[in-house]
């Protein structure tokens, strides 16, 4: 594995939770940068810092930014605070967190006796833009339930990444965030799936646990070689965990790819060749006005909820967010988001049974 490094020097700071926004002057040039906080202490304007400008030079969809190594003469906050799991292992970015799992962790005795999800919603989809329409969403069927939020390390690894996720904090949408794999800088973290899901529901004390991976979905137009099969892997712990494990389909009406037209062919691998056992799987009664709709949905081994979606997709347009998926918003590509909204429907009606 090969990255590009450069030293520059912070001209401008913007902070926001768990992340920062530089401007800095690399030679010549002035770039955009991010810095993580928790990786690498605070930046300030002056600062010296050691940047990887890999994605700038190759143009990567998570591209126009330089991201901040290291900043001279700073210590990493990763590596001087509680805890004795290692996230990022092994590289020189590696650094410590609490685990909740951890004897430490004043959760610890909690996570030892937890066995259980005892029939807890977990829905679990495959990009992170279905987690801002989700919440919102959800949020106006069923205000006041606690919904947690489990981002998993298939994309970006800091949490801080996620403007989205951000925001959803800090209007009260979200109750907690959990980081679990190397994914790292939620409110909670956690070693695996499995745990992180037992943590939602025992510590978190979440009535939905939603499972995404942050921006920036691994792709290359094989079958297999995508971050998304994820999916199916939480879907399978959901369902041994004793959970009520519903999917969220991948849909589009425009991505220029053939094969994410209609249901996503990461979702049909997902479902027909990965999970073990039968899931909730929403889908919008619109999703029949496609061509191929019947043939994507043959033989699939899971209950189908159709879902009537033109209220929320409306509701979607009036929302004071700003909801895109791969670059496309609400009426450039509106067959995502009427996906999400099903799902939306049908956990709000989990919910209400609960």
């Amino acid at each position: 594995m090969e990255c590009s490094t450069r030293w520059g020097v912070v001209q401008q700071v913007s902070s926001f939770p768990n992340r920062q926004e530089l401007l800095v002057q690399v030679g010549t040039e002035t770039a955009k940068a991010l810095a993580f906080p928790k990786l690498t202490g605070e930046c300030r304007q002056g600062d010296r810092v050691l940047l990887n400008t890999t994605a700038l030079q190759l143009e990567l969809g998570t591209g126009g930014w330089h991201y901040v190594l290291a900043v001279e003469g700073r210590e990493r906050s990763l590596s001087s605070g509680p805890g004795h799991i290692i996230k990022l292992r092994y590289t020189p970015l590696q650094g410590r967190v609490l685990a909740v799992e951890e004897e430490a962790s004043p959760h610890h005795q909690v996570l030892a006796q937890a066995d259980s999800l005892e029939g807890l919603p977990v829905a679990v989809g495959s990009l992170h833009s279905m987690l801002a329409p989700l919440v919102w969403l959800v949020a106006q069927h069923c205000p006041g339930r606690r919904l947690v939020y489990l981002m998993s390390d298939g994309a970006a690894l800091p949490l801080g990444f996620s403007t989205a996720c951000a925001l959803l904090k800090e209007r009260g949408l979200l109750a907690a965030t959990i980081t679990f794999g190397h994914a790292f800088g939620g409110d909670l973290e956690a070693v695996n799936i499995y745990s992180a899901l037992l943590v939602a529901k025992h510590v978190a004390k979440g009535d939905l646990a939603v499972v995404l991976m942050g921006p920036g979905v691994v792709g290359t137009g094989t079958t297999w070689g995508t971050t998304a099969v994820e999916q199916g892997i939480f879907l399978n712990a959901a369902l041994q965990l004793g959970g009520t494990p519903v999917a969220l389909g991948r849909l589009s009406q425009s991505d220029p790819r053939p094969r994410h037209l209609g249901l996503s062919h990461h979702t049909q691998t997902v479902l027909k060749r990965v999970v073990q056992g039968p899931v909730f799987f929403p889908l919008p009664v619109c999703f029949q006005e496609f061509d191929q709709w019947e043939k994507q949905l043959r033989d699939l081994p899971h209950t189908i909820c159709w879902e009537d979606t033109e209220e929320d997709f409306q509701r979607l347009l009036t929302a004071d967010l700003h909801f895109s998926t791969m670059g496309r918003g609400l009426r450039d590509d509106p067959l995502f988001f009427h996906g999400v909204a099903a799902a939306a429907l049908f956990l709000c009606r989990l919910l209400g049974k609960e």
